[in-house]
């Protein structure tokens, strides 16, 4: 049993037996794991919801958008209740949330039922975090840390691992069969969650701040807004700068709050600890170029041949591109708890981030075989994958054990806004590159974004290079 101090009250922390400990790490993976793939489900979906709800492809992007939004918003609301003493009812209360919206996006019910689903499927993605606080109570401190790590990059191939099944199910039944797969998957969730969720410690307390909650996703609303509709920016440039404008000052407002509050929703006071505010700058810059390479790709080899370039595949075929990325991000997740025995967490993420900007660089130099596609596909999965399973040591070095939900759900919130603007500033570079009365963008464009990616990941590097040295300065003073 190992003490930790909460609000100045000692808090003792049990840890599971050791066979009670090996069903746990398996049943934290896959619930980290089916939340993140039923989430990413709106991104193969778009096409066979705008033809089967006959709606526009922009009103189908919202399958996407609305999930993001809903596990922005959900993810530092449940990160505080996860450091309360009803972790274990907040799990299965929000999963319980999740099948009931996978259910909404199964049943014969019209668009609007079916966004209202997958908002309720978006707040599985709060879980995450929630996970984490769990291995890092529960599990013996030398093992939690990898666990953790493990966590952190099985939210992201989550989207890997979901994208080719659930393209293929569109295909043989339709949507509706594409989300039953949802429904199955939280179902399973849900029930190891009942069976294998321990209680958290004794001793600590949460409340929510609502107003923060609400200001929160007010300004997220405008942010994702913003990130998927494109052609506001090209149409209408002072409307989208304008309400930039009123996203920043929420935000500003946001953080008023936050500092003013005797609970805050997120301590910003931790946050701004020269360790954490540079992680999660890294995270968020490193986000919009992780996610911009993936968006690349994907589009890429589904664009046909009559463009001039591209591959024409299936919305399934172009899926399997994804499983070099989730394998290889795998394989880096488990080889970085080795690694963090004698390389630093911030050094790990500066490789990282120059490893996926290896993968920038080769889809820009060659993209001309499929096969050279799966490679920068590949370089790219290492890369996150190593990335994401560096960054929670960074964070977590310098947070309690209490405080592990709350820090590591901001962590994700910029991670989520990160790979949203990724996946904007992808789209608007590529319509900056289509021709007048072209429905695809020159093969150039893919070029300049390539370049835009490669900037990304060299500002990334940087910053974790400044974190790490900071960070050995003050070990070795």
């Amino acid at each position: 049993m190992t003490g930790q101090p909460v609000g100045g009250v000692a808090v003792t922390a049990f840890p599971v037996a050791r066979s009670e400990a090996r069903l746990l790490v398996p049943a934290l993976m896959f619930i980290a794991l089916v939340v993140a793939a039923v989430a990413s489900l709106g991104t193969p979906l778009i096409t066979s919801v705008a033809t089967s709800f006959h709606v526009s492809l922009g009103s189908a992007q919202w399958t996407l958008t609305v999930a993001l939004l809903s596990g922005a918003v959900a993810t530092p609301v449940l990160g505080r209740l996860g450091a309360g003493s009803h972790r274990r009812a907040a799990i299965l209360a929000t999963l319980a949330v999740v099948v009931a919206g996978s259910a909404l996006t199964v049943l014969p019910l019209s668009f609007v039922w079916l966004l209202v689903g997958r908002v309720a499927q978006g707040v599985g993605l709060g879980l995450t975090a929630l996970m984490m606080g769990v291995a890092r109570d529960h599990l013996p401190e030398e093992r939690s840390g990898a666990v953790v790590a493990l966590i952190s990059v099985v939210s992201i191939i989550g989207a890997g691992v979901g994208y080719p099944l659930a393209a293929l199910l569109a295909e043989l039944g339709g949507v509706r069969a594409a989300y039953g797969l949802g429904l199955v998957v939280t179902a399973a969730a849900l029930l190891t969650a009942w069976r294998s969720m321990p209680e958290a410690p004794e001793g600590r307390s949460a409340h929510v701040d609502v107003a923060g909650a609400v200001v929160l996703a007010a300004a997220l609303l405008l942010v994702l807004f913003l990130a998927g509709e494109r052609n506001l920016w090209s149409r209408y440039l002072a409307v989208a700068a304008g309400l930039a404008v009123v996203a920043v000052v929420l935000l500003c407002v946001w953080v008023v709050i936050e500092l003013r509050s005797t609970m805050p929703l997120v301590d910003v006071r931790a946050v701004r600890h020269p360790a954490v505010a540079g992680a999660n700058l890294a995270m968020f810059v490193g986000g919009i170029g992780m996610y911009l390479l993936l968006t690349l790709i994907t589009r890429y080899v589904q664009t046909p041949h009559g463009a001039g370039y591209g591959f024409g595949l299936t919305t399934f075929v172009a899926g399997l591109v994804l499983i070099p990325f989730s394998v290889l991000g795998f394989v880096a997740g488990k080889l970085t708890p080795r690694v963090r025995t004698r390389i630093a967490d911030p050094l790990l993420l500066a490789g990282s981030a120059v490893v996926v900007g290896g993968g920038f660089a080769l889809f820009a130099a060659a993209r001309s075989d499929l096969a050279e596609l799966f490679a920068a596909m590949g370089v790219l999965g290492f890369g996150v994958g190593g990335f994401s399973a560096a960054m929670p040591g960074v964070i977590l070095a310098v947070t309690p054990k209490s405080e592990t939900s709350s820090a590591m759900s901001f962590n994700y919130v910029v991670r989520s806004v990160g790979y949203s603007l990724g996946s904007a500033i992808g789209g608007l570079i590529l319509a900056a590159g289509s021709g007048p009365g072209h429905l695809f963008p020159d093969d150039s464009a893919y070029t300049t974004a390539a370049l835009v990616g490669i900037g990304a990941m060299a500002i990334t590097t940087l910053t974790s290079l400044a974190l790490a040295r900071r960070c050995s300065s003050e070990t070795n003073p």
